[in-house]
């Protein structure tokens, strides 16, 4: 009989030879384990004990610092905070507003008045306001009325009442006493009158006819004797006396006299002075304002460019359509930082359009305006005021210029 033994009573050759690994394993990691533990001792010494727990120990909390405390902390030579931050953009200052009306006028006395409404180029201060009966817009220097001493009546020609001669009444050089003539110089011309030219004809068949000496034409001349008689006197006389450049007496001096330039030169600027009463001439209480010069420059050109009774008189000629009250026109005006206009819109209308039609073209043909003050020039560069154009019954044109509302 043959006795084979179970299949489970073998154990498993695989079984087995996992099991031999696994001891090889646990021994080569025991050995590497004992052979650090000896090399650690014997080259780093023996291991840290851990460490104690101190008393001193405290939770960690974090503080800001402030801008000094930052930059003592870093030291004199690290970077200032102030340089690293970033540049904040200044604001732009508003334009300055003006202390009242602008007005253009003659120079002041310097005082000031508290009470003053009107802003101008120099302080004054008057006794008792006026504005000038005659105003215009054409004048080159603002005065409290025109300085012309009389009425011009006459135009075109300078209608000067006495010729304006060179020295010694037109028969000299300069203005030294005449010389007296010596006695023995003198110059005698005979006097000649008149000829006309003369020329007689012979008949060309012959015969008798009247035996005439042909003439030329001669001028008449003034003299003072009835022969030509020239003495030169002594040589040896002095001479020191005028020459006698003989002047033209009667003839008119083409050069416009004083009187006229005063008329053309100083007159009252025609600002609109509203609840001021008329005088003699302009005479305000005004504040100074740096930027006065330029606005009235401004309104001096305007004003010789607006014309505002041609267009009323080409539409209503005897005022009775239009002519029934005054009129106003008040712009928003935009310059740009040269001083060309880049806008100007009506505010207010006068109530006839072509009258605000003629205070826009007004500011269009007098650009532009040269050198706009800095101190003007708004944060998007351009100049911004009102400007007023009124025309009253009596046929005045008037000018205000202002930054405010009134």
């Amino acid at each position: 009989m043959l006795l084979v033994p179970r299949a489970n009573a073998v154990p498993d050759a695989r079984f087995s030879r996992g099991l031999a690994a696994f001891l090889v394993a646990v021994t080569i990691h025991a050995l590497a384990a004992l052979i650090v533990g000896l090399l650690s001792h014997t080259r780093l010494g023996p291991p840290l004990a851990p460490r104690a727990t101190r008393a001193a120990d405290r939770p960690v909390a974090f503080r800001p610092l402030t801008a000094s405390q930052f930059e003592k902390n870093r030291g004199k030579d690290a970077p200032t905070f102030a340089s690293r931050e970033k540049e904040k953009p200044k604001e732009k200052k508003q334009p300055e507003q003006p202390p009242g009306q602008v007005v253009d006028v003659a120079p002041g006395n310097g005082e000031i008045a508290p009470d003053a409404k009107f802003a101008a180029e120099t302080n004054n201060t008057v006794k008792k306001e006026t504005r000038a009966k005659e105003q215009t817009a054409f004048y080159r220097n603002a005065m409290p009325q025109r300085t012309a001493t009389r009425k011009v009546e006459a135009t075109g020609n300078d209608p000067v009442e006495a010729a304006q001669l060179s020295g010694n009444n037109g028969v000299g050089q300069d203005d030294r006493p005449l010389k007296e003539t010596p006695k023995a110089m003198a110059l005698e011309v005979p006097e000649q009158k008149a000829q006309s030219e003369l020329t007689i004809k012979v008949p060309a068949t012959g015969g008798i006819g009247p035996v005439v000496a042909n003439r030329a034409e001669v001028e008449a001349l003034e003299g003072n004797s009835k022969r030509l008689n020239l003495q030169l006197g002594d040589p040896n006389a002095a001479t020191d006396g005028s020459e006698g450049r003989v002047g033209a007496e009667g003839q008119v001096n083409l050069l416009p006299s004083p009187a006229v330039l005063d008329t053309v030169n100083g007159a009252a600027a025609n600002d609109h002075l509203q609840d001021v009463d008329e005088g003699d001439g302009t005479f305000l209480n005004t504040r100074e304002w740096k930027y006065a010069a330029f606005f009235n420059r401004v309104k001096q050109s305007v004003g010789q460019q607006w014309n505002p009774n041609a267009q009323l008189r080409l539409r209503d000629p005897t005022l009775q359509i239009y002519g029934g009250r005054d009129r106003h026109t008040l712009l928003q005006v935009t310059l740009t930082s040269d001083g060309r206009l880049k806008e100007a819109w009506v505010e207010k209308s006068s109530g006839l359009d072509f009258l605000d039609l003629e205070a826009v073209k007004a500011f269009e043909r007098a650009q532009p305006f040269p050198n706009p003050p800095a101190g003007l020039i708004a944060a998007d560069q351009t100049v911004h005021f009102q400007f007023g154009f009124y025309l009253e019954m009596s046929g005045r044109p008037g000018l205000r210029l202002f930054r405010a509302q009134d």
